[in-house]
């Protein structure tokens, strides 16, 4: 199962960014989606479970886009915020946030949980566009990283 996981789209999807994502199963975005328009694009591309960041507005996405999401799949809790400080890593295997516009992935050394902020695509803070992946089989992580765009499609 492929996760490819975003932040920060602001309403603005590039044609790399749409190229890497094709072959996704499940899209993950960490708020700031931006527009309505562009959460629909993500969606046409794969499922998608989104929460809202500090520039989206409920109306936009629907009921299921709140500023904390919560979801299981493939043997996994997931949570994911806009703000890193909201995750709740005692409840979660996988926690994904945004904001910053600034990438990393590491493991909590408290709770081991699995912690990603892919950057931005869009308005990236350090370094280029950039967005994570976290690939799951038989319920084991066998990828989670970070990359940016321009090595994406090489």
């Amino acid at each position: 199962m492929r996760y490819d996981i975003v932040s920060d789209t602001h309403g603005a999807l590039s044609s790399e960014l749409i190229e890497a994502l094709q072959g996704a199963d499940v899209i993950v975005h960490a708020g700031d989606i931006g527009s309505a328009e562009t959460y629909t694009q993500l969606a046409a591309i794969a499922p998608v479970h989104a929460c809202l960041g500090n520039n989206d507005w409920a109306s936009l996405y629907g009921p299921s886009v709140k500023r904390k999401i919560a979801f299981f799949s493939e043997g996994f809790r997931w949570m994911v915020c806009h703000y890193e400080r909201d995750l709740d890593l005692k409840r979660c295997d996988i926690a994904i946030c945004g904001h910053t516009h600034r990438p990393f992935v590491r493991r909590d050394h408290h709770t081991n949980t699995l912690v990603m902020n892919p950057g931005s695509p869009t308005w990236p803070r350090s370094g280029e566009p950039s967005m994570g992946r976290i690939i799951v089989k038989n319920e084991t992580i066998v990828e989670a990283r970070v990359f940016d765009l321009e090595s994406a499609l090489l």
